[in-house]
């Protein structure tokens, strides 16, 4: 038995909101499997199970805020919701213990069912109305319907499932995710996987009734408490997403247009002030304000920039690209996080960490990169070993990576573990950016706009490419040498695209 805790998504992270579960108690689930949605100061982020089992117990709710390293659930080892005896560790056991509700012992145990339907967490200060389930499950006996004893005869067997209801059930919480968001329902499909397994292929070419709108998972939540209709709503977010602004702003309308009957009066719902977008944009900025004063008061930066000539790279990707697709072609971004990845592992003292009056350095290269929200603020979702992605690659994850940060659709895994975070204002049109390092690492990289300015080459005058590149550093961890010599490999691979 393993306690699903709630994590760090970040050095400046104490505490999280677990806005949604994603999966429910007797659900089979995966290392890698998106269990829930937890929302910080700065983003809602979809987290994933580190452990396969069964679901046992949710010891949070949602909507309940508590501090990292909180037990949110139970994952039970095996494929049975049933542990056995000294199965689990003591520390799992005791994290559990810990926030298990205080409750005088039954003289009988209650069947499974009953007793995840009737289990209730100790506290919930910030409880909400829960959200709609996600998963398609069996039906089940309602908590509060009386169960009736007979005392003659043998126990009639339930009706054996359906074979469609049993592929719904065996299908994966990312599987049910998937097909929730597409609208379709799992008890209607012939799973072509493993014992009739739904797949991910079985949900993708289903044919859709109808699609879901797209929205943030506040405006879903945020929906459901006021009683707005999604397919009614007009997204104002990337792609019409509907954001949770577009949500009240319906119900707003609604209100005022919806006559009165009767002289009844409906009550007004009031947003709390802390959820509002503007309230959301401080608490960001803020977070950031906290971590940047920090590294400005903990770290003593030093910064060095230089001029690299992209004549070469700008060429080899005009050549590669002629015969590419546009949406398949590469960008200089992509070439300027690979010679950034590689140069960390050749000059491995700017990548890593100052922890415990010392420097750690990292065994991979995990590239944060920074990246501008709309309404405001900045995240830095991570590339995880950045130095063994060719550019293609690396263009495709940073893509997925700018879309699901400005989407409100990052998972875990993604904002943690960065040893080297990298800044490129150069689409604003800033020349060079010298940043502030996000701590507990020891550098930062920046690159500017690429520009066309006058260069000399072997005495001959001309126009040519080029991109200013800083780095800031950390003092403790390293001296102006060290970052030179980051700086000279950077250049040194740009000057030879083809070999990134």
């Amino acid at each position: 038995m393993t306690a699903f805790t709630m994590p760090s998504l970040g050095a400046d992270m104490d505490e999280g909101l677990l806005q949604e579960w994603l999966v429910a108690p007797g659900d089979q689930v995966r290392k890698g499997d998106v269990v829930a949605v937890v929302e910080t100061d700065k983003a809602a982020i979809e987290v994933e199970c580190f452990e396969s089992g069964t679901v046992g117990r949710l010891l949070v709710p949602a909507g309940t805020r508590v501090p990292v390293g909180t037990p949110l659930a139970v994952i039970e080892g095996g494929t049975s919701a049933v542990t056995r005896a000294g199965a689990s560790g003591p520390s799992a056991t005791a994290a559990v213990e810990a926030v298990r509700p205080t409750a005088a012992a039954p003289t009988t145990r209650k069947p499974p069912v009953q007793e995840a339907a009737e289990q209730k967490p100790a506290t919930a200060p910030h409880e909400r109305p829960k959200p709609r389930r996600k998963p398609v499950r069996a039906q089940k006996k309602p908590a509060g319907q009386p169960v009736r004893h007979t005392t003659a005869g043998p126990a009639q067997p339930s009706p054996p499932a359906s074979a469609e209801t049993t592929s719904a059930l065996a299908a994966g919480p990312l599987v049910r995710h998937l097909a929730e968001l597409r609208g379709v329902d799992l008890t209607t499909l012939h799973g072509t996987g493993p014992g009739g397994r739904i797949t991910r292929s079985d949900v993708e070419h289903a044919p859709l009734h109808p699609p879901r709108v797209r929205s943030t998972p506040y405006a879903r939540r945020l929906a459901h408490d006021l009683d707005v209709d999604l397919t009614e709503v007009r997204g104002t977010g990337e792609g019409g997403a509907v954001r949770a602004a577009d949500v009240r702003a319906h119900a707003g309308e609604g209100e005022r247009e919806r006559p009165r009957h009767n002289g009844a009066r409906r009550a007004s719902v009031t947003v709390p002030a802390a959820d509002r977008p503007e309230r959301r944009t401080d608490a960001m900025r803020r977070a950031i304000a906290e971590l940047m004063s920090r590294s400005k008061r903990e770290i003593p930066h030093y910064y060095l920039s230089t001029t690299i000539d992209l004549t070469a790279a700008t060429d080899w990707l005009r050549r590669l690209n002629r015969g590419r697709s546009p949406a398949d072609r590469l960008v200089p971004a992509a070439l300027l996080l690979r010679a950034a990845a590689l140069a960390a592992r050749e000059v491995p003292s700017l990548n890593g960490y100052w922890q415990n009056d010392g420097f750690v350095p990292a065994s991979e290269v995990n590239l944060g990169v920074a990246v501008s929200l709309r309404q405001g603020g900045l995240l830095a979702p991570v590339i995880h070993h950045a130095d063994t992605l060719p550019p293609d690659a690396l263009m495709h994850h940073l893509k997925g990576l700018v879309e699901r940060t400005r989407r409100g659709r990052l998972r875990g895994s993604e904002m943690s573990g960065a040893t080297l975070t990298v800044t490129n204002l150069g689409d604003q049109g800033v020349e060079s950016v010298y940043g502030v390092i996000h701590p507990p690492q020891v550098a930062l990289v920046g690159f500017g706009a690429i520009a066309e300015r006058p260069w000399a080459v072997d005495g001959m005058l001309g126009v040519r490419p080029v991109v200013t590149t800083t780095v800031a550093a950390d003092h403790r961890a390293s001296d102006g040498a060290v970052g030179a010599r980051y700086l000279t490999a950077v250049d040194r691979l740009l000057r030879k695209p083809e070999e990134l």
